[in-house]
């Protein structure tokens, strides 16, 4: 191993550092995963015996290839004895021998989420309370953040914040249902996914003896990506490192993105307050990408107040400025993604491989799927499922399938007890058999079971004659009514739309929702652009893109995925779609210092993502929630330094768009927020156009006469007062500012809303 020769300087110090505490702060592309494997074999090469080290990971793949490259460094069968691997499977290992202390058995089982689903499911069923209110997932999930924050049942029943938001959605006996749950896992010897943290943490804290045993046994510790440990994880480390001080963590403050998971960027930066020995070295040499996108991204992060200073650089090639290309809409927008993607690739040899897609939601990935299909570009989902795979979007598709086809057996089976309406398999299993004797669809013995001979309950049958009349009726619109207002009723009638926002409250729980938004917003992009379109031509058009779904022959293929899920990854050409304002950053952050700076984290993020070329895209309108919407870019666009970025046309660039970069130089320096207030930021405007908007007092609407001044209220936006009324390229928009969003720009033909008089 020659460290001189390997390492450059920045990267020597920080693996030849043991004296006490260290930050390493490993800017994008600097190294870092290098620095850990070497740090680690310097410490083995030192005279530290391999289970006296614990190394700290994410995820169970970079411990796999730490110990690899180690293995490679010191010699085979050099890692057997280390403490590598993820904080849960460390900390499973350390509680099977300290398990008694805790009321457990050594062999205790680990339930998965499904089984601690399961097990509350049970508790809410038992204690006999509506599960429409107490959602099992939600629940589940509120038991989650509770001991992530490391409260046991008797802090979270004391906890005002806990008990105001549980009275609040009319789930007051939470804390029961939690209290309850741990009596059953500790009845049962098992713990869930969290209690690994929470009892790891309960045993150092409460057991001196174990915690001076465990702070004398690890002599070193180091853990990666410290900038992602939420609050349990960082008291853990603490604890485990209060008497040596022998702590090594390596991260970037610049490239914490998961506070939704629990991160706590705070960790990454009161480390040195935690520590005021510590030494801080700055790992800033980036290997990855050109000069010009290290240089872009720099002027992105420098805005953010919080963060630790660092300059990254780069000895690769100056390379191509960042690509800015404006599109008409969010069709068009994923059309010339497609479209230049197709040059790069003919024209310029890039392999599809080295090419990725980033957004911000995995809602988008669905007008990028159908643009790539009609292309005849090969792509892959990555982190998630493609668009038509996501299971509420299958069981929304089995209802529209079920709607124009009785017939269609499979569409049924997926539906007929979602939402669950007490028709459970005996029943579905009699109904099935009942079908087959007398050669019926499911549906038509559904309308009339005992007429078929079908042995069920009385109240079954109602059950299911009530499920078939529903589809009936929907059946019966689907000639005659427009198919996005069908498709809404669907949802509504179906008890899909209740269903979902019962678990508005949790992360997956709204994706969820924001998936079905799209999949209406499909449905409406198709109704627009088909006017006499039915609902058995959208699903033809869809299937098409279901079947490509499934086919994958191993080929090179361009990656679509969310920034969350790209962080870590590198490509030779990045694609950065829907640069928007309340899509990128999102809605909830536009006005929230705190998070603003992690959106613009995340955009740090997606542009370090790129080796050599990078193309920032975003739409002037864009359907959401049914509507066609415009859109302002984002005000990202504006943090990077224009010497750093270009437009580019395209043949679906709007004619009347002129270059945004027409603007002021962007502040070179950090506003000082006060973190603990908000801070209301000047909306980004709108670009120039050649020819103004002729500005109007009236416009006519089916209602009557909309005036400016004139109270509405709006179908998702609530009321608001119209303040603008104009022509732009031969469509009427409004401008209304309403009362609990701010304002927005409608397009007046798509705009639902009832005129105030």
């Amino acid at each position: 191993m020659d460290l001189q020769n390997d390492l450059n300087a920045a990267q020597l110090e920080a693996v030849t550092y043991l004296d006490g505490p260290s930050l390493v702060i490993a800017g994008a592309g600097s190294g870092k995963t290098r620095v850990l494997t070497y740090k680690v074999a310097y410490l083995i090469e030192q005279g530290y015996k391999p289970w006296t080290i614990l190394a700290l990971t994410f995820t169970n793949k970079a411990a796999r290839e730490m110990n690899q490259r180690i293995e490679q460094l010191v010699g085979p069968g050099s890692t057997t004895h280390l403490f590598s691997g993820t904080f849960h499977s460390i900390f499973a290992r350390m509680l099977r021998r300290e398990a008694e202390l805790l009321g457990y058995q050594p062999n205790y089982t680990i339930y998965d989420a499904s089984s601690s689903q399961s097990l509350v499911k049970n508790i809410i069923k038992e204690l006999q309370l509506d599960d429409k209110k107490y959602k099992p997932s939600k629940i589940a999930a509120r038991i989650s953040e509770a001991k992530n924050r490391l409260q046991v049942p008797v802090q979270y029943a004391d906890d005002s914040y806990y008990y105001n938001r549980d009275k609040q959605d009319d789930t007051e006996l939470t804390g029961k249902i939690y209290e309850i749950y741990q009596e059953r896992l500790l009845r049962a010897n098992a713990m869930d996914f969290d209690d690994l943290l929470l009892n790891t943490f309960l045993l150092l804290r409460d057991h001196e003896e174990r915690r001076n045993y465990y702070a004398q046994f690890f002599q070193f510790i180091l853990v990666d990506e410290y900038q992602d440990t939420n609050y349990a994880q960082h008291q853990i480390i603490t604890l485990l490192a209060e008497q040596n001080h022998r702590v090594c963590v390596v991260g970037d403050d610049a490239q914490s993105i998961y506070s939704f998971r629990g991160a706590n960027i705070d960790n990454i930066l009161s480390f040195q307050k935690l520590y005021p020995e510590a030494k801080l070295i700055k790992l800033e040499e980036n290997y990855r990408s050109t000069q010009t996108i290290v240089n872009a991204a720099n002027s992105i992060i420098r805005h953010n107040a919080r963060q630790i200073p660092k300059k990254v650089f780069s000895r690769l090639p100056e390379g191509e400025k960042l690509q800015l290309i404006a599109l008409s809409s969010d069709k068009a927008e994923a059309k010339t993604i497609g479209s230049v993607i197709s040059r790069l690739h003919l024209r310029e040899h890039i392999d599809y491989g080295d090419i990725a897609v980033l957004y911000r939601t995995n809602v988008q990935s669905r007008a990028l799927e159908e643009a790539f299909r009609d292309l005849a570009i090969p792509y892959r989902i990555y982190g998630s499922l493609s668009f038509y795979s996501r299971k509420e979007i299958r069981d929304l598709i089995a209802y529209f399938r079920l709607a124009v086809n009785g017939s269609d057996d499979e569409a049924f089976l997926r539906i007929v007890n979602y939402p669950a309406r007490g028709i459970g398999n005996t029943t579905i299993g009699h109904l099935i058999a009942a079908a087959n004797a007398h050669a019926k669809s499911l549906l038509e013995v559904a309308q009339s079971p005992l007429q078929y001979q079908c042995p069920v309950s009385r109240q079954a049958a109602t059950r299911l004659q009530t499920f078939a009349l529903m589809m009936d009726g929907f059946s019966k619109n689907t000639e005659n009514t427009d198919i996005f207002d069908l498709a809404c009723r669907i949802l509504h009638e179906s008890g899909m739309e209740a269903d979902l926002q019962s678990e508005a409250g949790t992360p997956e729980g709204q994706a969820r929702i924001e998936n079905v938004q799209e999949l209406l917003n499909s449905v409406k992009s198709f109704s627009d652009s088909n006017a006499n379109g039915t609902m058995d031509q959208y699903i033809s058009t869809i299937s098409l893109l279901t079947d490509a779904d499934r086919a994958d022959d191993g080929s090179p293929r361009v990656t679509l995925t969310t920034i969350h899920a790209a962080k870590g990854l590198e490509f030779h050409t990045v694609f950065v779609a829907g640069l928007e304002d309340e899509l990128f950053p999102s809605p909830n952050s536009r006005f929230e210092p705190r998070q603003m700076e992690e959106e613009r984290r995340l955009f740090y993020v997606a542009v370090t993502r790129a080796k050599r070329m990078c193309y920032l895209t975003y739409a002037q309108s864009r359907y959401r929630y049914g509507h066609m919407e415009f859109s302002n870019p984002s005000p990202f666009i504006h943090d990077i330094d224009p010497q750093y970025i270009a437009t580019t046309r395209s043949a679906e660039t709007p004619k009347t768009l002129t270059t945004i970069l027409n603007r002021p130089q962007s502040v070179t320096t950090a506003p000082k927020f006060n973190f603990g207030e908000t801070r209301r930021l000047t909306p980004v405007p709108k670009p120039s156009t050649d020819s103004a908007p002729q500005t109007r007092r009236q416009a006519k609407t089916a209602q009557g006469t909309l005036s400016v001044g004139d109270r509405i209220r709006h179908d998702r936006f609530g009321s608001g007062t119209v303040e603008l009324i104009s022509n732009e390229n031969d469509n009427t928009t409004i401008t209304v500012k309403f009362d609990e969003v701010g304002t927005k720009k409608l397009l007046l033909k798509f705009a639902k809303f009832t005129i105030q008089k």
